[in-house]
């Protein structure tokens, strides 16, 4: 098992400009944005930085928030380029643009290990906007995307189109992952890879309800039942969630074959000046290349 954090720094897309007092100032493409962060909890290291900005997200409850927009000239809609992923950026009432820059380490590797065998068949879970989805989808693989929340999908669909994959094999599912997973593993069907980016607390489309601490050992089980006998990945992303990465590689390690090698640490986006902001865990197994 080995404790390595992934670390991202700055691209012609994105750019973590400077963080502090519970903020972070991003730079997605030429759009300057402040959105919140808990985990900065230090002070800001340029503030003439924070002068200069097209919007800001500004809380107005416990769950949601208005954007103030100083720049009349904000497209409502704008691409992030990864690679030859192209995500549709848009700001959303949580706070959201639709794209997590710092899970980009691990779509790299979801595409390498999709391109290990022929046509893998992919399970991607709590798949939200879809990079995750579509990183597997380049790499050759079948695809299976799995989420609660129809605009999700329906965004998603359109980052298969911005990103030229409309002919690669992708099959939308709206529904609760938990009881997708179970039925899956009573029809007998069974995935190369695994991806799944578990929320602290969510609800299906029929108002299923998912605790993270309470539900993932459950979910964790069954997707090591729907694992081919020679798998090549499973890859767990939890983001304001109270247990450590070691404690879902010890799942993990648990219920997966011994001939894989385990990682598990921490997301990390890089400002210029070197301070680090870490933005959630990881832990995941696979298949050694």
């Amino acid at each position: 098992m080995v404790n390595r954090n992934l670390i991202l720094s700055r691209s012609d897309s994105y750019e973590l400009l400077d963080s502090g007092n519970g903020r972070k100032l991003e730079r997605f493409g030429d759009y300057t944005l402040i959105r919140r962060e808990s985990q900065a909890l230090w002070n800001e290291k340029n503030p003439k930085l924070w002068e200069k900005i097209d919007a800001e997200y500004i809380r107005t409850n416990e769950k949601f928030g208005d954007w103030k927009i100083y720049n009349p000239k904000l497209p409502k809609e704008w691409i992030y380029a990864y690679g030859d992923l192209h995500l549709k950026l848009a700001l959303t009432p949580f706070g959201h643009v639709g794209v997590f820059p710092e899970l980009a380490p691990q779509w790299d590797l979801i595409t390498e290990k999709c391109g290990l065998i022929h046509t893998p068949k992919v399970l991607s879970l709590f798949s939200y906007t879809g990079a995750a989805t579509l990183a597997a989808a380049r790499g050759g693989a079948h695809v299976t995307h799995v989420d609660a929340s129809k605009p999700a999908i329906s965004w998603a669909v359109e980052n298969q189109k911005l990103s030229g994959l409309t002919e690669k094999p992708i099959r939308w599912i709206l529904d609760d992952a938990l009881k997708f997973v179970k039925r899956e593993e009573r029809r007998g069907n069974r995935y190369d890879g695994i991806i799944m980016d578990p929320p602290k607390f969510g609800r299906g489309p029929k108002g299923e309800v998912w605790q993270f601490e309470k539900d993932l050992p459950e979910l964790l089980s069954y997707t090591a039942k729907i694992l081919t006998p020679s798998p090549l990945f499973l890859i767990v992303t939890a983001y304001t969630v109270p247990v450590s990465s070691i404690t879902i590689a010890n799942m993990i390690q648990d219920l997966l074959p011994k001939n894989g090698e385990i990682e598990h640490g921490e997301l990390i986006i890089e400002e210029n000046s070197g301070r680090q902001l870490p933005t959630a865990i990881y832990s995941r197994w696979g298949v050694s290349l």
